[in-house]
């Protein structure tokens, strides 16, 4: 989850500001401006603030159009315009290039080729990573989770389901499967704010690399009620086998994220 890059400040040329993409930008005269702002510019910013607050459009939604906003909030389309830079520079929206307005989300993102764990990346990013546990369970292994841990049928596992939140705002339902002789302290941990990567380690295992897939699909009833969105929204559902320093598989898991609070990011070379 990486908040994404600020963009430069007012709106991007090209933009019809939240308008249908392709509309012509307005002339010099009404750029924003954030030299002064005069009564009903703070007005917009607050009106504004109050419905972003109240989470009238979710994190990396697209706002409203120009025109349909400024009449919603009661403000003219100079005086909204203005405000939208301030919010912009007070990071709470950001304009996109031919698209309009957003609202920007504090959006997780895995570093390029680095494995490193949710807290760990949260923590990076000034962020609070949270954990609802919802089970634990120690179990027989199925014939599949075997074969993937390159263990015996049946041996035992711990099966761990969290909601994973970022300010308590949740991002992630994360199913994490361990063998049994790895789980150690999971099983009793308090595992509210803790990394499992640190507590593996914690036991004398150094995870090493991990194997990742990613793929999208459309939230199932389930999955809405637990990240707070509707049924039928997109997420990102990842799947991973983590292994050890002797290449060994410790854990396999499956994170599904919101789609407006993950990116996925890779570094790809090219053969000779």
């Amino acid at each position: 989850m990486t908040p994404e890059d600020a963009p430069p400040l007012g709106p991007p040329p090209g933009t019809g500001l939240g308008d249908a993409p392709g509309t012509p930008p307005g002339s010099e005269s009404d750029a924003p401006s954030t030299t002064a702002a005069g009564p009903a510019v703070q007005l917009a910013r607050q009106r504004l603030v109050r419905l972003l607050d109240a989470r009238e459009w979710m994190p990396g939604s697209q706002l409203p159009g120009e025109r349909a906003l400024a009449k919603q909030i009661g403000v003219s389309r100079s005086s909204l315009r203005q405000a939208l830079a301030r919010l912009e520079a007070e990071g709470r929206v950001h304009a996109s290039a031919q698209r309009g307005w957003f609202v920007r989300s504090d959006m997780v993102s895995e570093p390029p080729s680095l494995l490193k764990s949710f807290s760990e990346v949260a923590r990076e990013r000034g962020l609070t990573a949270t954990a609802r546990v919802l089970s634990r369970e120690t179990r027989a292994a199925t014939y599949e989770e075997a074969q993937r841990l390159r263990t015996a049928p049946t041996s035992p596992v711990l099966e761990l389901v969290r909601v994973r939140g970022l300010d308590d705002v949740p991002v992630c339902v994360d199913t994490t499967v361990i063998i049994g002789t790895h789980a150690g302290s999971l099983q009793s941990d308090d595992l509210t704010d803790k990394s499992l990567f640190s507590l593996l380690e914690d036991g004398g295992v150094r995870v090493t690399r991990s194997a990742y897939t990613a793929h999208a699909e459309a939230a199932d009833h389930r999955i809405a009620e637990l990240l707070g969105i509707s049924a039928g929204s997109p997420v990102l559902v990842c799947d991973e086998i983590t292994h050890d320093q002797n290449d060994a598989p410790v854990l396999i898991g499956r994170a599904i994220y919101r789609g407006d609070a993950y990116r996925f990011e890779a570094t790809l070379l090219r053969g000779a």
